[in-house]
């Protein structure tokens, strides 16, 4: 099942805090980026986040759901509707993010 650009707009609408909210549809799924790192994405209209340790601290009932099969494991952020939780768990995870690998041309 592919996620909805109904569900892609009200996340990116949750996350309107900042213009550094970028997204990547891949595979009828999307990937959310904050100023350039990967935060997570949208997977079957669940918005999960990678489980950074500021993360699991900020949400520690959080379930750990597969994107898809085979691959790691993310946190569901269920508290979605909240802007000020949702601004403050991209922050406390920027810095835990890896930065983006350059591709090779």
């Amino acid at each position: 099942m592919s996620s909805t650009k109904d569900y892609l707009e009200y996340i990116l609408e949750q996350l309107s805090f900042s213009d550094d909210i970028t997204y990547r549809s891949m595979m009828g799924e999307y990937i959310i980026y904050y100023r350039g790192k990967i935060i997570g994405g949208i997977y079957d209209d669940r918005f999960l986040v990678k489980p950074v340790t500021s993360a699991k601290e900020m949400m520690p009932n959080a379930r750990m759901e597969l994107p898809y099969g085979g691959a790691k494991g993310m946190l569901l952020v269920e508290d979605v509707e909240n802007r000020e939780f949702l601004k403050d768990l991209l922050e406390a995870m920027y810095d835990e993010l890896p930065a983006l690998k350059k591709r090779r041309k």
